[in-house]
Parts: C-alpha cells; sequence; structure tokens
C-alpha cells in the first residue's frame, strides 16, 4: 500500500470524530472544560483529569488543556493556573515562557481569565521590589490625572491624526493592551500610547525596542503581535521609560491598559469597546465617563 496516496474513509474519520467528541464529552461531564482535539489528545487529557481528580482531590479543575503546550498540560483551577505532564506525575506551578515570541504565555494567560487578578498581582509584587523607595510605591487609582509633566519622547503616536487624542499607558505583553488597538483603530482616534512594564525585564526591554525604532507605529504593533524589534546599542530610553511609569505608579495605574483623555486628564482603567472609546473621546472635558 502507498501510504503517501492512502486517505482514509469518510466511515474512518467519522469513527475518529465520534471518539474525540466522546472524550470531550465524558471530561464535560465530570465539570472540566477541555480543548476540543483529535483522539490521541482527547485521550491524555482524559487520563490526566482522572489522575489530578485522584491526587488532588481538594483541587476544583476548571479547564484543561493537553493540546497548546504539549506535553504540558494546561490546568485553570479557580483563579489559579498550572502545568502537568502527560504522565500526570510533575506538576509545575510558574512562569512559562515563549523564547521565540519572547513573551510570558502564563501572564497572557492570567490576564484573560482575570485581568483584575493580574493587575492586583502584578502591583503587589512591585511593591514588595521596591518597597525600600518611598518614590517607587504604587498611589490610589485616580480617575483624573494632569499629563503637563510626561515628556514627549517616551510616546508613540498612531491612528487617526485628525481624531481626539487618548493617552494609552500599555505592556506590550498584555492581552488586552492588544485587543484594545483594534478597537482605538476602529474609534478614530489618535493614540498617544505610552509603554510601562507591568510584567517586568521583558517588557521594558519590549519597550526599549519600540522606542528606539525608526518607525515606532509600525515597531509598536510588530511588538503586539510577538516580533518587537532589538535595542539598537546606541540607543537610551530609559530616562523616558522611568517617567512614564513614574507618572503610572503616582496616579495609581497598577495594571493596563490606561485610557486618559486628553483634553481634560479623565481616566478609564482596563479595556473599552470602539463605541465607549469614541464616546469618552469625544466628550466635552469634564464630562463623566
Amino acid at each position: 500500500m502507498n501510504f503517501n496516496t492512502f486517505r482514509p474513509s469518510l466511515k474512518a474519520r467519522i469513527a475518529h470524530l465520534s471518539l474525540a467528541a466522546a472524550s470531550a464529552a465524558a471530561l464535560l461531564a465530570s465539570g472540566v472544560a477541555v480543548v476540543t482535539a483529535m483522539p490521541a489528545q482527547a485521550a491524555i487529557a482524559r487520563d490526566v483529569a482522572q489522575a489530578l481528580k485522584l491526587r488532588l482531590p481538594k483541587t476544583p479543575i476548571d479547564a484543561l488543556d493537553c493540546t497548546t503546550f504539549a506535553p504540558w498540560c494546561e490546568v485553570v483551577s479557580g483563579e489559579s493556573l498550572f502545568y502537568i505532564d502527560e504522565a500526570a506525575r510533575y506538576l509545575f506551578v510558574g512562569r512559562l515562557y515563549d523564547l521565540e515570541e519572547r513573551r510570558d504565555v502564563t501572564a497572557a494567560r492570567l490576564l484573560e481569565l482575570n485581568p483584575d487578578l493580574l493587575a492586583a498581582g502584578a502591583a503587589r509584587a512591585e511593591s514588595r521590589t521596591k518597597a525600600h523607595s518611598p518614590e517607587a510605591r504604587t498611589a490610589p487609582a485616580k480617575t483624573l490625572v494632569d499629563l503637563s509633566g510626561l515628556t514627549k519622547d517616551g510616546a508613540v503616536l498612531w491612528g487617526n491624526r485628525k481624531g481626539p487624542r487618548l493617552v494609552v499607558f500599555s505592556d506590550f505583553q498584555c492581552g488586552y493592551c492588544q485587543r484594545l488597538t483594534g478597537e482605538l483603530e476602529k474609534a478614530g482616534v489618535l493614540v498617544e500610547e505610552r509603554p510601562i512594564s507591568i510584567f517586568g525585564t521583558s517588557s521594558r526591554r519590549m519597550s526599549e525596542g519600540v522606542l528606539c525604532a525608526k518607525d515606532k507605529a509600525k515597531a509598536l504593533h510588530a511588538a503586539y503581535a510577538g516580533r518587537a524589534p532589538s535595542v539598537p546599542a546606541n540607543c537610551d530610553v530609559g530616562e523616558e521609560l522611568d517617567a512614564n511609569e513614574a507618572f503610572a505608579r503616582a496616579n495609581g495605574f497598577a495594571g493596563t491598559p490606561v485610557i486618559v483623555r486628553a483634553s481634560d486628564g479623565a481616566v478609564l482603567h482596563g479595556y473599552r469597546d470602539a463605541a465607549t472609546l469614541r464616546k469618552f473621546a469625544g466628550a466635552k472635558p469634564g464630562t463623566d465617563q
């Protein structure tokens, strides 16, 4: 038989799909959400779910994905995220990094699951790391700020040059910041984007690469796609980024994104859709958002 030209029959394909659906249904019946997979992956997920039930009987398993990071399975339990090998022997709690895309996969996933939790966690981590410095402590979150003290060179301008201006504080590893760029485009506003490093050193390097780029707007969108430019040896934007982060701390911006109306300094914390952004940007100064 020539395996290069062999194609499974319709009955065989239907049987394979039925087996995968049955395996997924068995997991869902036990209260676990599972990513749809081919039969082999579905069987692995089923076995891992059963092993977790036996070995961690007091830990609720809300979702299980054994396909995205194979041979590791991603496990969602309430507001927590951890990984376990396909044999369900080794459990890993910590950060998973994608070295090719240079991003913190765990941080992005946690943000999708619970952005409020991640922002709070980042604020606590920042506080613990720099507790010795009074200037580094984050103030209570403000809903109205004064933008006049920000440096011009710490921002990337993009979007509709004739539209109302919104100042956005963001992190290039923030999933909701990436989604926000599409809504900002649809809203037809001029964006003054100011990177801050919620996710640490890797975010800082991405921000440096964007601010040092010849075409900053192009580099910004590339960074959100996981292709941040490298930092030239002769470029130093540390002072500008420090100013952005100091401003964020002073005004209680513990998470990202944060959106500020340039006309009066009114603040929106978190992701918003295009309609909300358009209404907010076009409102008269002093109007409540």
